[in-house]
């Protein structure tokens, strides 16, 4: 499998702080990896360097096959599918949701004059079934629930028929039943081998969807483990990357954590 993104020695530094401190990472393709880390741990930065939104301070960056400055990042961008907070911000509330994902193969928000044909209004359409909201098609976003809404920028995400899927804190703001519905989303397109090479953002164990195969932990913008979720993910790792005592359960493909217990003699 070809690399989709390449990370060689990469630093970030703004100022005196040092956001991401030389980090090497291959994603490739058919791969799905979870970016776990507490706030601050350099997350953010790492998606907005996998996104060509950001160039490193040092280090080299490999981004479907181009070099990171050396290539027009606006060709780049197409091709990677975003879904964070920032790009939420931007979601006009009054525009349809069939309209807003079809928008996207324009890479704009709100409908100008760009002319849509068949084909993508079909795709749309079949997007939003593949996230669950087909019956939500005809409403405006504004009327939408917070879940609703993560499932509608995720199907905007992949109109593009993207090589890269980046998912920034998809459950943030969810409750428990939102997460889980969310959760069994990105479980299915993590399943599906025509999915492309995806990395989730998140702060929690208990929402990296069953499917996911690879996982990184970050602290303080430094790599404390990565490789395959079923061997990296452990209670040491986990307990560095959070700085604390923890516990790890995994059951039915799904993890969870709490702080170890000190019990007293």
């Amino acid at each position: 499998m070809s690399a989709v993104l390449e990370l060689a020695e990469v630093t970030v530094r703004r100022g005196q702080s040092t956001l991401l401190d030389r980090v090497s990472w291959v994603v490739r393709e058919g791969e799905r990896w979870v970016l776990l880390g507490a706030n601050g741990a350099g997350k953010t930065t790492l998606m907005q360097i996998a996104g060509a939104q950001l160039h490193p301070t040092s280090g080299a960056v490999g981004l479907l096959g181009e070099l990171l400055g050396t290539v027009d990042i606006f060709e780049l961008r197409p091709r990677i599918g975003v879904s964070s907070a920032a790009v939420a911000e931007q979601i006009p509330r009054n525009e349809t949701v069939r309209d807003l994902v079809v928008t996207a193969s324009y890479a704009v928000l709100g409908r100008w004059r760009e002319e849509y044909d068949a084909v993508d209004h079909a795709r749309a359409d079949a997007l939003l079934r593949e996230v669950g909201v087909a019956s939500l098609a005809e409403r405006t976003y504004g009327t939408l629930s917070e879940g609703e809404r993560k499932r509608v920028q995720i199907a905007r995400a992949l109109m593009t028929d993207p090589e890269l899927l980046l998912l920034d804190e998809p459950a943030a703001g969810l409750d428990l039943g939102g997460r889980e519905d969310l959760v069994s989303t990105l479980s299915v397109l993590a399943h599906d081998p025509l999915s492309p090479a995806t990395v989730l953002v998140s702060h929690h164990v208990e929402e990296i969807p069953p499917g996911f195969t690879h996982v990184m932990m970050l602290r303080a913008g430094r790599v404390v483990a990565q490789g395959p979720l079923e061997d990296t993910l452990t209670p040491e790792a986990l307990s560095a990357t959070f700085g604390m005592p923890l516990v790890l359960e995994h059951h039915d493909g799904r993890y969870a954590a709490r702080r170890k217990q000190h019990h007293r003699g």
